[in-house]
């Protein structure tokens, strides 16, 4: 059931943990008492500028993105969770016994035993701990799209039971969307011959890498212009999607 992480090469890895990633920023930030769904989240990823503070909804959403966007390791985990003391990274390693889901549910109750407000890094933290006892390279976020608030509060084997319950529910939302993106990405690849644009197997790339990309993502590869004419070819192509209705500040995904 567990799959998701295995070699397919026909899967777009990447987009996948992007797309879940978003998920997961959602669920978070609706767990800090927070509005902000998948769409506002989108918009802070994509259309923040350097140096702008992306706000308490954007760090959980920025957070979710840079643990999911590297191979899993301490050092990357600190980078996503700026601020974090080293001893919640560590308790990783005193977890590490135990089937997969038991030793996530170990991370989360010692990290809100002390912190019972850090729903983000226990459940990234979670995540990483059960990527880990699976074997996968990266983390993805199942407990953290899956586990809902009042499971937060249980301890125990009760909390045992309901991860075990999240990641069954949360490998029913990610397999069929893993199938979705599949059938899109082969779409993609078979328009690619299409375009003439010297840069559209970079551009390809990077659409099958990110949950959405603003035309100006493209700008190192092509004029701005360019970048907006590309990106609405591939719209009328049906490769990707404009993903806001707008007419202005659009966003484009597989």
């Amino acid at each position: 059931m567990l799959d998701l992480a295995q070699a397919q090469p026909a899967m777009p890895h990447a987009l996948l943990r992007a797309r879940l990633a978003l998920m997961a920023a959602a669920h978070g930030v609706a767990l800090a008492g927070r509005r902000e769904g998948e769409a506002a989240l989108r918009d802070i990823l994509c259309l923040l500028r350097a140096g702008e503070q992306a706000g308490p909804s954007g760090d959980i959403a920025l957070a979710w993105c840079r643990a999911t966007a590297r191979p899993l390791s301490d050092a990357g985990l600190k980078r996503a969770l700026p601020g974090q003391c080293a001893r919640q990274i560590d308790l990783l390693g005193k977890a590490a016994h135990g089937a997969a889901v038991t030793q996530a549910a170990q991370v989360i109750e010692a990290i809100l035993r002390d912190a019972p407000r850090e729903h983000v890094t226990a459940l990234i933290l979670a995540d990483a701990a059960l990527a880990r006892a699976m074997g996968w390279a990266y983390l993805i976020p199942l407990l953290g799209i899956g586990l809902p608030r009042r499971d937060l509060r249980l301890r125990g084997g009760d909390l045992r039971l309901a991860c075990h319950g999240a990641v069954v529910r949360s490998v029913g939302v990610a397999l069929p969307l893993a199938a979705e993106l599949t059938r899109r990405a082969a779409q993609l690849h078979a328009i690619a011959p299409k375009l003439r644009s010297k840069q559209a197997a970079q551009a390809v790339d990077l659409f099958l890498t990110r949950d959405a990309i603003a035309a100006a993502a493209l700008t190192p590869l092509m004029s701005d212009r360019a970048a907006r004419r590309f990106c609405d070819r591939l719209v009328t192509l049906g490769a990707v999607r404009e993903l806001t209705g707008r007419d202005t500040f659009r966003l484009y995904g597989v």
